[in-house]
């Protein structure tokens, strides 16, 4: 897409600032990125994926991602398989990192810390979300959301992987973070989620587990941030099993909203501008 293109479709580009931060001039046109024939954003979008055993599964992951992508992040939990291999095969550029502990929490952290973007996005590598879905999450944010939570319960979004159980835990769970937190979330249990790189401090994540995408959620809250949520369509698993267990992660996700409700207030930060990864208080 030529500059005089992206011109006469009136391309998107909305960054938020901090109030004590000046108004920066628009850039110029060769700035933004070409998304649709009626689209361009000026943001960077670095994509974070955790994996663990998952080469059969990511050939498919990154044929979803979209070509405009800035920066592909592979949190590898120490794979015995060819993942990182396979990674590297699909897509050279892509920045490895190998994870320093256990649990998603800690990969996910891992990954936020090496992202450069100033748009973070985190997907799964077992397939089950759809790396096509990133424009909804993407134009939210550079329409005025601070956070974009995937809801496979707004209208729009479906499951073909939920079980009864994983089903009713999960309502259940919501609804007492909404009533805890004064929240309408309609989905706390899910992993597809993007947001500014510069709440990286707010979000402040110090958890190892599968609970990681509840505190996000529950401190984007606390946090009053602009949360929004856009539909999102989980699949199944393509190959492996998951390492989630229903009943000893519900617990923990209800341990954390628990702790989280006795902490209080979670007061709003905002990284300097140009930070880098380095320095945006993630361990």
């Amino acid at each position: 897409m030529s500059p005089e293109s992206i011109r006469h479709n009136r391309a998107v580009h909305t960054t938020p600032l901090r109030p004590d931060q000046p108004l920066r001039s628009i850039p110029p046109l060769e700035q933004f990125v070409p998304v649709t024939p009626h689209l361009a954003i000026s943001p960077t979008v670095s994509v974070v994926i955790p994996a663990m055993n998952e080469a059969d599964n990511l050939p498919h992951v990154f044929a979803t991602l979209p070509h405009w992508v800035d920066e592909i992040v592979l949190v590898d939990g120490n794979s015995v398989d060819d993942t990182v291999e396979v990674a590297r095969r699909l897509r050279p550029n892509v920045k490895i990192v190998t994870q320093p502990g256990r649990g998603k929490g800690d990969a996910l952290a891992a990954g936020f810390a090496a992202a450069s973007g100033d748009i973070i996005v985190m997907i799964d590598a077992d397939g089950s979300t759809d790396g096509r879905e990133i424009i909804s999450f993407v134009a939210a944010l550079v329409s005025g959301a601070d956070f974009v939570k995937g809801s496979r319960y707004a209208s729009g979004g479906h499951s073909d992987d939920l079980t009864f159980s994983r089903r009713f835990g999960n309502k259940i769970l919501t609804k007492i973070v909404n009533l805890l937190y004064g929240t309408q979330y309609t989905d706390l249990c899910y992993g597809y989620n993007a947001f500014w790189a510069h709440h990286l401090r707010t979000l402040d994540l110090d958890c190892d587990g599968f609970e990681v995408e509840t505190l996000m959620n529950i401190r984007a809250a606390k946090a009053g941030l602009k949360v929004v949520e856009v539909p999102s369509h989980e699949r199944c698993r393509i190959h492996g099993e998951s390492n989630l267990r229903a009943v000893r992660d519900g617990l923990r996700v209800l341990r954390t909203i628990v702790r989280e409700w006795r902490r209080g207030p979670v007061y709003l930060e905002v990284e300097p501008a140009g930070a880098p990864a380095a320095d945006r208080g993630v361990a």
